[in-house]
């Protein structure tokens, strides 16, 4: 564990605190920060390879690119990942991930999400899980990008028609700012699914199921 005296909260480095064993359980109410940016792997705040790991009550951010107390953050805008989940049989609840692009890196497994909050602007739910979210609140940052610039909520993963994986979002709330779109194709077999869904925004602009 590395605590920074920089920051009033206690940060972890996910590189050398992420050796989660198996049937984990993290419980505590904190909000855990780190600000990597060097590349999708290395850069989450958080990350589990381990199955069966459940998470509860915790907040993670990528503060590279987040807003500061509504502060403008002029770092350029990359890929910094909040949280990379690569086990089986994981689950959340009541859990925040925020970032601005690449977020949650819901990378390989059966995931289940539910009452969390996933906040950013540029495919910032991505990657290959097998994934339901569940009553999540999925907050747009569409300010931190340029105007007129539209971004994208998810970007799955799927590689071939017989892959199991995909992205189910069910009873959710989608809000923000600027446009957003529910999703693009990461790769060749993208599989997404949108049911149930609530979203307001700046304006209206429902045709192709975007935000603002």
């Amino acid at each position: 564990m590395q605590i920074s005296r920089k920051y009033k909260r206690l940060l972890i480095r996910s590189q050398s605190t992420t050796a989660i064993g198996p049937s984990s359980t993290l419980q505590p109410a904190f909000t855990v920060e780190w600000g990597d940016h060097d590349s999708v792997a290395q850069s989450p705040t958080f990350a589990t390879v381990a199955d069966n790991t459940v998470v509860k009550s915790l907040t993670f951010v990528n503060t590279y690119n987040f807003p500061n107390k509504g502060k403008v953050n002029r770092n350029p805008r990359i890929p910094a990942v909040a949280a990379l989940i690569n086990g089986d049989k994981c689950a959340f609840y009541s859990v925040g991930f925020s970032g601005v692009q690449d977020t949650l890196w819901d990378a390989d497994g059966r995931h289940f999400f539910h009452l969390c909050t996933i906040q950013g602007a540029v495919d910032f739910i991505f990657g290959n899980g097998q994934s339901i979210y569940k009553k999540c609140v999925i907050n747009v940052l569409g300010a931190t990008l340029k105007p007129g610039v539209a971004g994208y909520i998810t970007a799955q993963g799927r590689t071939n028609p017989y892959d199991a994986s995909g992205f189910v979002f069910t009873d959710n709330l989608v809000h923000g700012t600027g446009k957003a779109f529910l999703g693009r194709p990461w790769r060749s077999y993208a599989r997404l699914t949108f049911a149930e869904i609530g979203y307001y925004g700046s304006g209206s602009n429902t045709g192709r199921r975007a935000l603002g």
